[in-house]
């Protein structure tokens, strides 16, 4: 059925070796250390791949979209999202501002609980309040770009090629967005023609908002013993 597709499909993101969050393989990594040459076509590459295989990332869109029904909403939300990542992703970089990987990484796995918290109700049943959630999505939009800046910057040596090379990672961390967005519409658009979307939504940001709790755990872990 499409709800179980859905859940084992934020499971397996949930599930995946914790490293590949914001890691690299060790041949991208080469590549990244030694290249100090504009290189277009490699950088959108491998920008594309990293969104696609950051199920952080992927994780918190999900939650984003889970109630968002018009293409539309979906659009501005995930623009409010790009706006963010894409600011602190150029900024961060070029202007050498160094941050603690599993602390941003943290804040990262809180916004995946936190997404869930709000699509469960959670700010109006305890704090009789609800959050604007373009805003929260842009805000943590900043820090999702500090995640991927962080990681660049512990790759990528000084080069005059640099902010080309940034522009063109950018580019293909948004073609990799949209490639997921594309897949994750459509399994939505299909779950919502079934009666079982109602009864599992709450089954599903629950999963969601346990996925970032184990995120989370394992940021701070890393931080403590590092």
């Amino acid at each position: 059925m499409i709800y179980k597709n859905l859940l084992f499909f934020i499971l397996l993101l949930s599930i995946s070796p914790l490293s590949l969050a914001h890691g690299v393989d060790e041949n991208t990594a080469q590549f990244l250390s030694d290249n100090n040459q504009t290189a277009i076509g490699a950088f959108i590459y491998i920008g594309a791949k990293h969104m696609l295989t950051g199920y952080d990332h992927l994780l918190f869109l999900v939650g984003v979209i889970f109630f968002l029904y018009r293409l539309r909403d979906i659009l501005l939300y995930v623009s409010f999202f790009t706006l963010g990542h894409s600011i602190t992703l150029i900024f961060g970089v070029i202007s050498h501002i160094q941050l603690n990987a599993y602390l941003i990484d943290a804040i990262i796995a809180f916004s995946i609980i936190y997404k869930g918290f709000d699509n469960l109700g959670g700010f109006k049943i305890i704090f009789n309040a609800q959050p604007n959630q373009k805003i929260a999505v842009l805000i943590f939009g900043l820090f999702h770009g500090f995640g991927l800046a962080t990681k660049l910057q512990e790759l990528l040596p000084p080069s005059e090629s640099l902010l080309f090379n940034l522009i063109a990672f950018n580019i293909g961390v948004e073609i990799g967005q949209a490639l997921a967005l594309l897949f994750i519409v459509t399994l939505f658009s299909f779950w919502r023609q079934s009666h079982s979307f109602n009864h599992f939504t709450v089954t599903a940001n629950t999963l969601l908002m346990s996925s970032g709790w184990v995120l989370l755990m394992y940021q701070l872990t890393g931080y403590a013993i590092s």
